[in-house]
């Protein structure tokens, strides 16, 4: 919070481009001439007042840096929403400033095009610093960008001080601490405002950035907001009034007990009779006697309930329904010793049970007017939405970015949390985005490299009895399921080499034959994926491979594997039956010839001649093979799995060799 003395100050800076947040205008002409208002004297002493002389004589506005915050005397450039060149409306956004306190959008104050822009992103500057220029014909932009070069850029305005000590009130001030909110300049014509609508009350909080009045300008309905937190201590222009550009609207308590002295202070300024001023009642202030009581101001069902912030928080504590409570304060505000004086078993029943709960503060904008935040306008255009079609979800019903991002699709509605059963655990979901991981990324990226590989798929079931059977007898071995699966995919590799080769773009294309069988088992661990790599399965015995497969998993888990140990696969085996998934496909592996998809075995009924009813239960897997149809073909992928099948049903004790 910041003394009346500092917010003169602001004042005559906000006149040329304020408001705060959503409506901080940006663009000055610089043929801008004003008889009555403020920004007179001030920009009088700028020779950025004076049109710009170029060969064509053009005439051209300049976008200076904005005061965003009571305390900013510079500001960041953060990002151009426009382009030099690009076509410009009044209240679009045309980019977003960093200041002190938060990122906030700066609008236009003119049609026009950017002409040149001064500052560029990520750029600093003093706060009333020229940041752009605007020519106001597409045929003119070269004439201003030649007439910036000939002269420096205009000169920040002088100092808001010099300006502020011309025309402060002579009034005494109370010495207390608070802001002045004055009548802001919404566009660069306007010479005076019309209160069209207080969307806070005499005593309420607010905060920062939240908007609490709507002025009428001359060319539309804004919203102003509050630069600091504080309390509405006095309303100066009521609703329907019209006051001069950097006339005062409302003053601003830092601390509630100050509200009554800036009351007084209110009337001076506006010329009236100050209102009786009841005195802020304190925590431990006695009970409310019958007289008091009578003075006590009634809601009429409906209406808002004005209370203090630290009667909201004792009437919580209290468990206490605060729109049932007669209030003492000033119009009928509720102190903490009312909320106190309810709670009392000797509280007046009446109090608590004649008033009506009343309905949610709100407000309805001007006709035509659509309310929404300049961000949520520029979404909508670049969008081509109509802002009329959508509901709004911010203040008052106010259209903010979240509203058109979801209409388009790029943000999806925020779900409702589910309240949880005393039977069933609370489920925490991840939500926002996160970074790859550098495995992840590396999977993502030969994923991505496998599209443009012509690939077709073949499936066959295999009966796996004499594969179960032999599986039970070896596995007190350390024998696992996928030794054997890679055992017997070496084994029909070999009868069918093509399978085992890869494409090659030497001389025009290629088969590149490889001569070592060394099968990639794939492994899910935890954040990424891994093919672990049995070298010469073809030759080794099973044993070997099996003792070999079980330090392979085990360095996988703990990220240990060598490059020579995950790389040199040369047909790779994926196996998700362990999971129960019955069929699929997999994507080709960069620099293979062929992958095979390997599901869960499963109870069928086949046909069987020498069965009493001519059928019998059988044991089946579903295997799916995946290959590069640049130089295998259907025929060869066909008699692979033809010969494979062959192994696992009939010729299973060359796989436990």
């Amino acid at each position: 919070m910041i003394s009346h003395h500092s917010m003169m100050t602001i004042i005559f800076v906000g006149s040329l481009f304020q408001l705060p947040y959503v409506e901080a205008f940006g663009v000055v002409p610089n043929n801008y001439n004003s008889n009555t208002n403020v920004q007179q004297q001030f920009f009088s002493k700028s020779p950025a007042a004076a049109i710009t002389p170029t060969s064509l004589f053009a005439e051209s506005s300049n976008v200076f840096m904005p005061a965003l915050s009571s305390t900013m005397k510079e500001g960041k450039v953060v990002s151009w929403l426009k382009s030099e060149g690009d076509k410009i409306e009044v209240g679009e956004a045309i980019m977003v400033v960093e200041s002190d306190k938060a990122d906030m959008d700066v609008e236009a104050f003119e049609d026009g095009y950017i002409a040149k822009i001064l500052i560029e992103e990520g750029e600093m500057a003093p706060v009333g610093d020229a940041v752009a220029l605007i020519a106001f014909s597409e045929d003119e932009i070269d004439a201003v960008v030649a007439a910036s070069g000939d002269s420096s850029a205009a000169p920040a305005p002088p100092a808001a001080e010099d300006a502020a000590s011309e025309v402060i009130d002579a009034t005494s001030a109370p010495d207390i601490d608070f802001s002045q909110i004055d009548m802001p300049a919404l566009s660069s014509t306007m010479k005076e405002g019309k209160v069209v609508s207080w969307l806070k009350s005499v005593g309420d909080p607010i905060e920062a950035g939240e908007a609490i009045i709507v002025v009428e300008s001359d060319k539309a309905d804004m919203d102003v907001e509050a630069f600091d937190d504080g309390f509405l201590a006095a309303i100066i222009i009521d609703e329907g009034k019209t006051g001069q550009v950097g006339a005062p609207v409302a003053l601003i308590a830092a601390e509630e007990k100050d509200i009554p002295a800036l009351q007084a202070y209110a009337a001076s300024l506006s010329g009236d009779t100050p209102p009786a001023i009841a005195p802020v009642a304190a925590a431990a202030a006695p009970k409310v006697s019958s007289a008091q009581a009578s003075n006590s101001v009634a809601r009429t069902p409906g209406a808002r309930v004005v209370a203090s912030p630290l009667a909201k928080k004792k009437a919580q504590e209290l468990g206490i329904d605060i729109s049932s409570v007669a209030g003492t304060g000033l119009d009928g505000r509720i102190t903490a010793s009312d909320v106190e004086n309810a709670s009392s078993d000797d509280a007046p029943l009446a109090a608590k049970s004649t008033i009506a709960a009343p309905a949610k503060s709100s407000w309805t904008p001007a006709a035509g007017v659509i309310a929404a935040t300049p961000m949520a306008r520029a979404a909508a255009k670049k969008a081509k939405i109509d802002l009329a079609t959508l509901v709004g979800t911010g203040e008052f019903g106010r259209v903010v970015a979240n509203d058109v991002k979801m209409a388009t699709g790029e943000k999806q509605p925020e779900k409702r949390k589910k309240v949880p059963s005393s039977r069933e655990d609370v489920v925490d979901l991840p939500e926002g985005f996160v970074a790859f991981s550098g495995m992840q990324k590396a999977v993502s990226n030969n994923m991505v490299a496998t599209l443009t590989v012509p690939a077709f798929r073949v499936s066959t079931d295999i009966e796996m009895n004499s594969f179960e059977a032999m599986y039970k007898k070896i596995k007190p071995d350390g024998v696992s399921v996928s030794a054997m699966l890679a055992k017997a995919c070496a084994l029909a590799i070999e009868k069918h080499p093509i399978i085992n080769s890869a494409y090659s773009d030497q001389d025009g294309g290629g088969i590149l034959y490889k001569q070592d069988i060394n099968i990639a088992m794939a492994v899910a661990i935890e954040g990424g994926l891994m093919t672990p790599t049995l070298m010469y399965a073809n030759e080794r015995p099973i044993k070997e491979i099996a003792e070999n497969w079980k330090e392979l998993v085990g360095k996988a888990k703990s990220g240990t594997l060598s490059p020579a140990e995950y790389t040199t696969g040369t047909f790779t085996v994926s196996n998700m039956g362990m999971f129960g998934v019955t069929e699929f496909g997999s994507l080709l592996p960069v620099g293979q010839g062929g992958i095979l998809a390997v599901g869960a075995t499963q109870d069928v009924i086949v046909p069987d001649p020498q069965a009493v009813l001519g059928m019998k239960m059988a044991r089946k897997m579903t295997v799916s093979l995946t290959c590069d149809h640049r130089q295998i073909y259907g025929s060869d992928a066909a008699m692979f799995l033809k010969t494979l099948k062959s192994i696992i049903e009939n010729n299973v004790d060359k796989i436990a060799q």
